[in-house]
């Protein structure tokens, strides 16, 4: 880190109050040295990523980082603040801000500048020593690791920096040695630590997953145990040597993403928790490993593909062990829906298509096996919706097993399918996948907690778990719960099938404000479930499809009305964002609510309002129009599928220019933007105003 700070880098009386002034204030440094070609560029840049995730940790510390193409170095700077500023951490405000920017593509260079960081932040007198440093000169010294530290390991280090499985705790062949459980006492030599193997991994993928493992590591030598990590960040991971693994008497997992390739640690004492955890507590984890060892509890690990990128990959077992089961629930039945969607999309499309070609009686026709021909039009729209149907037949059961999945990995998958097909058996529908895959869950988690003899505990994911847990779910949704769930589903159609009028008009606009509210988040996926589990039948119900297509028209608005806003009062916005926009025609046109989120994020006090303001008007106004939709996507591009295809544009359009005027009228109430700045008052930054980087960097 020689060259990425020096004492023109440091500002011990950083005097800024808020984020936007801090970092402000420490780019103006890098400009000064010629590392940032474009303040303005590359504050909107950090602006994107702060959007992201707040960059706040606990123990008063802020880290603002991105890549961006206005750098022409890897460059850190460093700022002291007395008063605090608030980079959203839980304990409060930071007095130690650290502004990480690295050039665009330089992965290997962003993640050391980072991961270095982070690890030296891990230790107290580090920070103690920041924050007594008398100049700048000796501030850059210390963080270059010029100084020795005074902990037990330097902190400029860079050992720490390689993501590497031998983070220097203990070494990979010296944990090998014996097999786990054993101590070394039967053949009369010294008894052998305990042994745990840990992951972490964070959305971010680099500060706190490599704060998280410092933080474990630190522990386990204080406790006389022996940890090695294994470090998922942003720029790959090495894999732990199978050695290693099946070493080890216990297993940590401290992530927020879904652990790659989890299946490796499956049949050992497991703690599954979320990174922060890990730096808060990491002495109480390692205590519950050897806790659940000493029992003989063990957690069947599920098989998890690398995340995807933008938000794509379902929320599973993620976040603090101590948080609400509000938030648990709410990740649970995210899990499930994120797998379901592809489903929905493929088999409406088919379906709509099917009919689309042959008409609504194409739901009579026979099947094409026996009755197929070449030739005949009709034979292939039978062909497309009898294969969408098959797809639609999937709904509740990927529903039910992946709700079960987020809750208990792979083996909640055999109780929760079976589970979801019984739904599907009893007729209980949408709300008995929804019972189904929670029960599943529920039931697998209880019988994982049972004491388990070692010599059983191999065949406990293949055999016992699946067997027992299929049963008792079998037997509850059959016997007990059925037959009121299916009564439910029941009255709900029916209340749906009655809707009309004024009650119409008003479900159209609750659910447009839904989908308008988070722009892809939780309510809006709870608006959009309740469509397509509507649609989600052989032979939808006409409100149904009423409402598929409200909620779809609503959930176009937002970033068409950015895109139009941004055409026709660009001095309202930012040069990223005037490009941003350009991008939104196409998103909104698509049925890609999140190409609003830039534009929500940097200011959502004036674009989040506008948006559902004009989505309920477009959702009312497609309910009192009639319009229906048998696909449950497509945006535009299936206007040809839709009922009352003009007027449902009408509604779209009057929707779109209502938010429109709002944002405008909104901005305008504030000094508009100038070229590339937001001003404030005096010349500032002004907070309020949008800062989000048209071409989405790709954020650490």
């Amino acid at each position: 880190m020689s060259d990425m700070i020096t004492a023109d880098l440091v500002d011990l009386d950083l005097s800024a109050d808020t984020k936007e002034a801090a970092a402000r204030a420490l780019a103006q440094r890098m400009v000064a040295l010629g590392r940032v070609t474009d303040l303005e560029g590359f504050l909107a840049d950090v602006a994107a990523r702060e959007a992201q995730m707040p960059t706040g940790l606990d123990g008063g510390i802020g880290i603002p980082h991105c890549r961006s193409e206005h750098v022409t170095e890897p460059t850190l700077a460093f700022g002291r603040s007395a008063a605090g500023v608030d980079f959203g951490a839980a304990d409060g405000p930071a007095d130690l801000i650290f502004l990480i920017a690295a050039p665009a593509g330089a992965d290997d260079a962003h993640l050391t500048i980072l991961s270095s960081l982070a690890r030296q932040l891990m230790n107290a007198e580090f920070t103690a020593a920041l924050r007594s440093a008398g100049d700048a000169a000796a501030a850059a010294a210390l963080i270059r690791g010029e100084e020795p530290a005074p902990a037990e390991d330097a902190p400029g280090d860079t050992r720490e920096t390689e993501e590497t499985a031998d983070t220097g705790a203990v070494s990979a062949a010296a944990f090998a040695e014996t097999a786990p459980g054993s101590t070394g006492q039967d053949s009369g030599g010294p008894a052998r630590p305990f042994r745990i193997v840990a992951v972490t991994s964070c959305p971010t993928g680099i500060a706190h997953t490599y704060m998280a493992a410092e933080s474990l590591e630190n522990a386990g030598r204080e406790e006389g145990v022996e940890v090695v990590v294994e470090t998922q960040g942003s720029a790959g991971f090495t894999r732990l040597d199978p050695a290693v693994i099946a070493a080890a008497d216990g297993v940590i997992l401290a992530h927020d993403v879904a652990v790659r390739e989890k299946d490796r640690f499956s049949g050992k004492p497991t703690v599954d928790t979320g990174v922060k955890a890990a730096i808060n507590r990491p002495g109480e984890l390692i205590g519950e490993v050897r806790d659940k060892a000493a029992r003989g509890e063990v957690t069947a690990a599920a098989a998890d593909g690398p995340a995807g990128s933008g938000g794509a990959t379902p929320v599973e077992r993620g976040g603090e062990s101590g948080e609400g089961y509000g938030t648990k629930l709410r990740k649970w039945l995210m899990s499930g829906v994120s797998y379901m969607v592809p489903f929905v999309a493929a088999g409406g499309l088919l379906i709509a298509l099917g009919f689309a070609i042959g008409g609504y009686e194409i739901n009579k026709a026979p099947s094409v096996m026996d009755h197929f021909v070449w030739t005949q039009a009709d034979s292939w729209a039978a062909l497309l919706f009898q294969i969408g149907g098959v797809a639609f037949a999937f709904l509740v059961p990927v529903l039910a097993g992946y709700i079960a999945y987020g809750m208990a990995d792979r083996p909640g998958l055999v109780p929760g399918f079976v589970g979801g097909s019984i739904a599907l058996t009893i007729n209980a529908g949408f709300l008995g996948g929804l019972a189904a895959g929670l029960i599943s869950g529920a039931v697998v988690l209880a019988i994982q907690r049972v004491p388990i003899p070692k010599a059983l505990r191999g065949i406990m994911p293949v055999v016992v778990i699946p067997l027992v847990s299929a049963a008792v779910v079998g037997f509850l949704m059959f016997v007990v719960i059925g037959k009121p769930i299916a009564s439910a589903q029941e009255g709900m159609t029916d209340w749906l099938n009655g809707l009309s009028g004024a009650n119409a008009v008003l479900l159209g606009a609750l659910l447009g404000l839904m989908m308008c509210f988070d722009l892809g988040g939780p309510v809006n996926k709870v608006a959009y479930t309740f469509a397509t589990a509507g649609i989600a039948v052989a032979s939808p119900s006409d409100s149904a499809m009423k409402i598929m297509a409200a909620v779809m028209a609503a959930g176009m608005v937002p970033p068409l009305a950015m895109a139009l806003a941004t055409t026709v009062r660009g001095r309202l916005f930012n040069a990223a964002e005037r490009e941003n926009g350009k991008a939104a025609w196409v998103l909104g046109a698509s049925f890609i609510s999140e190409g609003a989120i830039p534009f929500a994020a940097a200011d959502p006090l004036r674009v989040i309002p506008s948006s559902m303001v004009g989505g309920a008007v477009t959702g009312a106004l497609s309910m009192a129009f009639g319009a229906t939709l048998r696909a449950p996507h497509g945006g535009i591009f299936v206007v040809p599928l839709i009922g009352n295809p003009l007027l449902y544009l009408v509604a779209i359009a009057a929707g779109v220019c209502v938010t429109t005027a709002l944002v405008i009228v909104l901005k305008g109430l504030r000094k508009p933007v100038t070229g590339t700045s937001a001003q404030g008052p005096g010349g500032g930054a002004d907070p309020s105003a949008p800062t989000s980087g048209a071409k989405q960097p790709v954020a650490a």
